[in-house]
């Protein structure tokens, strides 16, 4: 079995809140590795996370000593950046052993071609602002210049803000009408790549948990942690589908 879940936002909201979240993913990950085969972690599980090169955020021991409890068990663990978390290092490549990826990615699983994506910078050609925060934020130059002009506990709590204040800004927003955009990249990459079918598409970042189908088209958009944790399994068929987790 394969797994997968985006957008826990780990230390977002008030500490109680932020406790009882990352107390039901590490349930969630108990879960999920009694028959793993892997877990796959589609963006945003941290709601701000910036590696230093000689350090990584504090607060998330728990979680980062079960993710290489997992990697040391043998369990492929593979964590796809999103905008709140795409300022990794070594922390978690070399000491909790997860695979990093930056970019999206077709992967073969279980006999089955998969599009893997957090889905942040999608369908967002008419949004130049957007465009340019995106080219800004992934930017090696300006990633070491922060950890040159920026003690790191400065940042840290800079980066918490924007993050909190990032995400309540869209909270009132939220709507199943929000993976619309992510549903027609898949449409058009389906279309043009016609050749190299893919048999599921899995998205992030719009927080909103969505099984959608259409003919010769599967989108599933994994949601978020605050309120209903919802996560995807690819069984052994190389069939998708979409659950909540109740602990």
């Amino acid at each position: 079995m394969i797994y997968f879940a985006s957008d826990v936002h780990l230390g977002s909201g008030d500490p109680a809140a932020a406790r009882t979240v990352e107390r039901r993913f590490l349930a969630w990950l108990d879960f999920a590795a009694r028959d793993a085969e892997a877990i796959f972690l589609v963006g945003d599980i941290f709601d701000f996370w910036f590696e230093y090169p000689d350090k990584a955020p504090s607060g998330f021991e728990s979680t980062l000593n079960k993710l290489t409890e997992l990697t040391d068990r043998g369990i492929r663990v593979v964590f796809f950046t999103g905008n709140h978390d795409m300022w990794t290092g070594k922390c978690l490549a070399d000491e909790c052993g997860l695979e990093i990826h930056t970019e999206p990615q077709v992967m073969e699983l279980h006999g089955k071609r998969l599009f893997i994506a957090h889905g942040d910078n999608m369908q967002i050609d008419d949004q130049l602002k957007l465009r340019l925060l995106n080219r800004m934020f992934r930017s090696r130059k300006l990633r070491w210049l922060v950890t040159k002009l920026f003690p790191y506990d400065s940042l840290i709590r800079l980066g918490r803000r924007w993050s909190g204040h990032s995400r309540k800004s869209h909270t009132k927003e939220i709507d199943v009408e929000m993976t619309r955009p992510l549903i027609t990249y898949a449409r058009n990459y389906a279309a043009t790549h016609a050749d190299c079918p893919v048999a599921h598409f899995v998205f992030g970042h719009m927080h909103v948990a969505r099984d959608y189908h259409e003919e010769g088209l599967h989108t599933v958009h994994l949601g978020s942690w605050d309120k209903t944790p919802t996560y995807a399994v690819l069984d052994d068929a190389g069939n998708l589908t979409l659950n909540r987790f109740d602990e």
